[in-house]
């Protein structure tokens, strides 16, 4: 590369941060699609960033439930003197709830955090995209699915990008940034910038490849523990005090599993499985079982351990 096409190449990317730079200030209204456990905390994290956040689900019993979800969050963060009463009220103050689609017309960025499930996905794309104005930036919490397939379906593509929060999303720190193969730099800068204005840290995905970095790494590892769990090499207990006491993990993949959900993992399995063509990533019969079985995890009652006691 010679130096005059490094020096416009350098001006370039300039310039392309500072028009990001100006959106992002301009930036001003967050709605995030679906009211579960990660549709609360990225609305929690957005509101306690200063933005107006309107949380939409199709299910008035959701959004009641994540919004309870949120003041009991906050609260216990007030009680442990993470967060003034009067930040805590206005933090309340700058979230609205919907069941309408249409009432997301006027934001400026949507994160979409419904189920994980390509064709529902996709919908929801579609949807948005009819809606909201033609500048806003429509990003998906997918923990596996491809962000090119999902900017496809829009007239934006260039405006669509992952912003995968974990689990809990007022705890943890990561935030897992994808881009698809339409996605433009200017999109990507402002995504790292909305990321660190709401306290996260920005880590990227080079390519759009199923399962991205944490769970390509992550699912294996808990599909395994099932699998050691359904060939009978040890009991629950014991394959997750191996994991916590044998590598330093803060609790057991079984454990794990049961907190993000027994359906959401077998979904992720299938992602790698099907996209990557190798039988390594096919999901553990016992996991399929405990899925048509109804037992999810902590959010059904049951799972590898049972919450109803």
């Amino acid at each position: 590369m010679s130096l005059q096409t490094s020096k416009t190449t350098m001006e370039s990317n300039e310039g392309l941060t500072e028009k990001s730079f100006l959106k992002m200030n301009a930036i001003k209204k967050i709605g995030v699609v679906g009211a579960g456990q990660m549709g609360n905390g990225i609305t929690q994290v957005a509101a306690a960033a200063g933005f107006s956040v309107i949380m939409m689900d199709v299910s008035e019993k959701a959004l009641e439930k994540g919004l309870q979800t949120i003041k009991n969050s906050t609260d216990k963060l007030t009680q442990k003197n993470l967060l003034s009463a009067l930040d805590r009220e206005t933090l309340l103050s700058q979230i609205k709830t919907t069941t309408k689609m249409d009432d997301l017309k006027d934001v400026d960025v949507v994160i979409e955090a419904a189920t994980e499930n390509i064709e529902l996905k996709l919908k929801i794309f579609i949807e948005l995209d009819k809606i909201v104005k033609p500048e806003a930036y429509l990003f998906s919490n997918t923990s596996s699915i491809s962000i090119t397939k999902i900017a496809a379906v829009t007239s934006r593509p260039e405006r669509v990008a992952g912003m995968h929060f974990m689990n809990p999303v007022p705890l943890m720190k990561l935030v897992e940034a994808i881009r698809g193969i339409q996605t433009h730099e200017e999109t990507f800068q402002l995504l790292r910038q909305l990321t660190e204005k709401m306290g996260k840290v920005f880590v990227p995905s080079q390519k759009d490849m199923p399962g991205f970095i944490v769970n390509r790494i992550l699912m294996p590892m808990i599909n395994e523990a099932v699998y050691t769990l359904h060939e009978g090499i040890a009991d629950v207990e014991s394959i997750d005090a191996a994991m916590k006491l044998g590598t330093n993990q803060p609790m057991g993949p079984l454990t794990l599993a049961d907190f993000i959900g027994l359906d959401t993992c077998l979904a992720i399995m299938n992602v790698l499985y099907h996209g990557l063509g190798d039988s390594k990533y096919r999901p553990c019969p016992l996991l399929v079982k405990y899925v048509e079985a109804g037992w999810l995890g902590k959010k059904s009652g049951k799972g590898f351990y049972n919450y109803q006691k």
